[in-house]
């Protein structure tokens, strides 16, 4: 991740937007301490949509999936003996 001081971002902007547009992230720095990072809005081209129902017949929820957990085990994440 490349950093660029704030005089050299101002001068040099329209290519470093073109930078993260272009997937690159670029740290813009005051004094030499970071301040801000430009990055792009798109969202990444890779990730991968999600389909409804992908695992339905593969898996089942019981039907006490949401029930009290038994006092040992509460027990147990909460630290008491």
């Amino acid at each position: 991740m490349p950093t660029v001081n704030l005089h050299a971002a101002n001068a040099h902007f329209a290519r470093l937007v073109d930078e993260a547009a272009a997937g690159a992230e670029i740290i813009v720095a005051r004094a030499g301490k970071p301040v801000t990072k430009l990055v792009s809005l798109q969202a990444p081209k890779t990730a991968a949509k999600r389909q409804l129902g992908a695992l339905t017949g593969v898996i089942a929820v019981p039907p006490d999936f949401d029930a009290p957990l038994p006092d040992e085990i509460l027990d147990a994440f909460e630290g008491r003996d």
